[in-house]
């Protein structure tokens, strides 16, 4: 049996999606099966292969499948282009993809320009085509237990908010590894977080991000049964916990808001009792927003700061926060942080600065096939940031500033962007904000701010008088915002990360 379903019962659920369900029996069954078809195919330890598919059981499958065989998987964006999927195909060196059948003219596309040279083979996650069949594959492999099996992982691929988007090569999957090192993590996790091992997991994001993976796979590892959609639906995300009585579910803020509009009917027929843990990261929630989430499903609302460079870092309970507005938690057991100034020196509590972490257990990252990016975050061996300024109150909590790259220089002043943010976010006209630099001759930048207004309000003189005002009487008159532009929507990534380079360079292009 596979090494993380042999102790399960074997007619109990595992998978759940749209389509059906696997039991841990027929999920133990396919994954040797996955295994063996891969080495058959002559795939073996540090070789990588990609995916490019939704939300689906077999998608855990090929996750299950890479993890125990040594293999790195490439979870790529179902959003990507063919030019997009060409080049992370290419620059992860992929020996074989995975492709859902809704999103294969776009693998033919991306093949067809001829720029994926180790790519050798592409299998098709149902439908029909001239590609290889995902369950033919499993059905001509045996579904003994392979031999040797030892740790592979993920290798994720950033957004790409400033660019191409990077692979991220974490030393904790590095390949070969025995597989007690996947079993402690997820097991560790899922205790430090809350998750109930012989759980009920949600998940309503996409899977190639790594906070939704680590909020799935690994409780999956740990026990979990998931349950998991491909696109989030806000009432039935509510069915969906009450029905199958979810214990633990990732949510971003954007899900939050879209909660939040539900009908009030909706919302009183919920019921939430079987959940324990909700945690919510990846963007900046509204503070507005949060009190209206902890206020209707209680104090289960947790928030964590980390990224696909560095995992979980801190972690703030729904107290914590309500006590502390604005936090993010205390370090994690696993990690020390520090404020560093831009020489690299420690800064005392109060005092802002960029953010670098160092995980105790010496695991560290790097950029696949780019040295010199991963020398540039990184202070020392094993010492780095995220790009982030915060600073440390005298308790020890972390609060955040902002990323180093949207500070704002004007006049020779740092300016936080974050910080105005959250001000305008609190005024009942706003439902959405960004604030970055525009260029000024006199003081080489100047603050912008752009807004999603609510449908009450107009986007007249009077209401930019009164949000400059606002952002007045709330900070220092050079944080309020020179001028307002209205919007009406954001560009943001479905986790809710705002792509903010999309508006300030608007005013850069000279």
């Amino acid at each position: 049996m596979t090494r993380f379903t042999s102790d399960k019962p074997g007619d109990q659920p595992a998978l759940t999606d749209e389509r059906g369900t696997t039991s841990w029996g027929a999920l133990n069954r396919r994954t040797n099966q996955l295994i063996n078809a891969l080495r058959g195919r002559g795939l073996k330890a540090g070789d990588t292969i990609a995916i490019f598919a939704g939300n689906g059981r077999e998608y855990f499958e090929v996750l299950l499948a890479a993890t125990q065989s040594g293999l790195l998987c490439v979870p790529v964006n179902w959003h990507f282009t063919a030019d997009e999927l060409a080049y992370v195909l290419a620059d992860s060196g992929a020996r074989l993809l995975f492709v859902e059948d809704r999103f294969a003219d776009v693998a033919r596309e991306a093949l067809a320009r001829e720029k994926t040279p180790t790519l050798g083979e592409v299998i098709q996650i149902r439908g029909s085509g001239n590609f290889a069949q995902y369950e033919v594959l499993l059905s001509e492999a045996a579904d003994t237990e392979p031999a040797d099996q030892c740790l592979g992982g993920p290798m994720f691929y950033t957004s790409g908010t400033t660019g191409r988007p990077k692979g991220v090569k974490s030393s904790t999957w590095a390949p070969g590894a025995p597989l007690d090192v996947l079993e402690m993590i997820g097991k560790g996790l899922s205790q430090m977080l809350n998750i109930p091992g012989d759980g009920n997991t949600l998940l309503c994001g996409p899977v190639y991000h790594s906070a939704q993976w680590a909020f799935s796979f690994l409780p999956l590892i740990a026990g979990s049964h998931v349950v998991m959609r491909h696109k989030f639906d806000a009432a039935e995300c509510l069915d969906l916990i009450d029905t199958n009585r979810i214990t633990n579910v990732h949510l971003v803020p954007t899900q939050f808001h879209r909660l939040l509009a539900l009908d009030e009917s909706a919302k009183r027929d919920f019921r939430g009792h079987s959940l324990v843990a909700v945690w919510h990261g990846a963007a900046p929630c509204p503070p507005a927003v949060k009190r209206d989430m902890i206020d209707w499903w209680g104090p289960v609302i947790s928030e964590y700061y980390g990224s696909t460079e560095g995992s979980i870092v801190t972690t703030a309970s729904a107290e914590e926060w309500l006590t502390r507005p604005g936090t993010v938690g205390r370090p994690s057991p696993m990690v020390e942080i520090s404020i560093r100034d831009d020489e690299g020196q420690p800064l005392p509590s109060g005092e802002h600065g960029q953010i670098y972490v160092r995980n105790l257990s010496g695991s560290d990252f790097e950029y696949h096939n780019e040295p010199e990016k991963t020398a540039s975050v990184h202070l020392d061996k094993g010492v780095f940031t995220f790009g982030d300024i915060g600073y440390f109150d005298e308790e020890g909590y972390l609060y955040l500033s902002d990323r180093k790259i949207d500070m704002i220089i004007s006049g020779g002043v740092n300016i936080y962007p974050a910080e105005i943010e959250g001000v305008l976010a609190d005024h009942p006209a706003v439902t959405d904000v960004a604030v970055f630099g525009v260029p000024n001759d006199e003081f080489g930048e100047e603050v912008k701010a752009a807004v999603v207004l609510h449908p009450d309000y107009q986007p007249t003189e009077t209401t930019t008088e009164t949000l400059i005002e606002h952002c007045r009487s709330h900070l220092a008159g050079y944080k309020a915002p020179r001028s307002i532009d209205y919007e009406q929507e954001m560009p943001r990534h479905e986790t809710g990360k705002l792509y903010k380079r999309v508006l300030r360079d608007r005013y850069w292009t000279e």
